[in-house]
């Protein structure tokens, strides 16, 4: 049987909905965790493009929390605008960018030389090597590709040259590519391609730059921010 009586029942269970703050050896603990009331903060806005980030921020059309805003390049693709440090220590972030990308981008796996070719056609930057990938891939002979030969680096192809005659072509290693991996104000880099093949025939690219493209791209995405919000006071970019 209890030894407690209904009113030191309810005491006790209205003492389980209080906290306290107790000093124990000059550090602060609570009977119980506590959480903070956290702010409001604004729904932000999803855009996918750099020229709609700085029309909004050009138009001042929202009231932001402070005078100065922080745009973080936070990758090629994706960039995000905050505003200053609140009183709470958090930020609140007004708008995401991010880039609308080619989904038939393919690295690192073959694939048939048809799609290969779309590949290059519809998501390179035009140029040198990529003219001279696609008169490769284009003109190839089905299960043409030389094994014998492949020293690791170079590779051949019997090529057709003309209407009746063929002839074997040195598969040229490493390649310079500009595929359309960040926003389109920006200019894409470049960067090295392995270009291997394999007979069926099929084709691939193995980036061979270690990611460098991604630091150039970001950095051109500051340039680009920088130049059109010189005249917008208390604006920082980072990337």
């Amino acid at each position: 049987m209890s030894n407690y009586t209904e009113r030191e029942a309810l005491e006790y269970l209205v003492g389980l909905g209080e906290i306290k703050v107790l000093d124990i050896d000059g550090k602060k603990f609570t009977t119980n965790q506590v959480y903070r009331v956290q702010d409001p903060k604004p729904a932000e806005l999803t855009v996918t493009t750099l020229t709609a980030l700085i029309d909004y921020i050009k138009s001042g059309i929202d009231d932001k929390f402070g005078d100065k805003g922080l745009i973080h390049v936070v990758s090629p693709s994706s960039v995000e605008l905050y505003s200053e440090l609140r009183d709470d220590k958090d930020r609140e972030k007004y708008i995401s960018v991010r880039a609308l990308l080619p989904d038939n981008l393919v690295f690192d796996r073959f694939i048939g030389t048809e799609e290969f070719n779309i590949m290059l056609q519809s998501s390179f930057v035009e140029n040198k090597d990529r003219g001279l990938l696609l008169k490769i891939t284009g003109n190839i002979k089905d299960s043409s590709v030389k094994e014998y030969g492949d020293d690791g680096v170079s590779q051949a192809a019997t090529v057709k040259t003309g209407v009746a005659s063929v002839n074997d072509v040195v598969v040229p290693n490493p390649v310079v590519l500009a595929p359309y991996r960040t926003f389109p104000e920006i200019e894409q880099p470049e960067s090295k391609f392995i270009f291997r093949m394999q007979s069926g025939p099929r084709a691939a690219l193995f980036e061979a730059d270690g990611g460098a493209w991604r630091n150039e791209a970001m950095q051109r995405i500051k340039k680009y921010l920088e130049e059109n919000l010189k005249d917008i006071e208390g604006v920082k970019i980072i990337s």
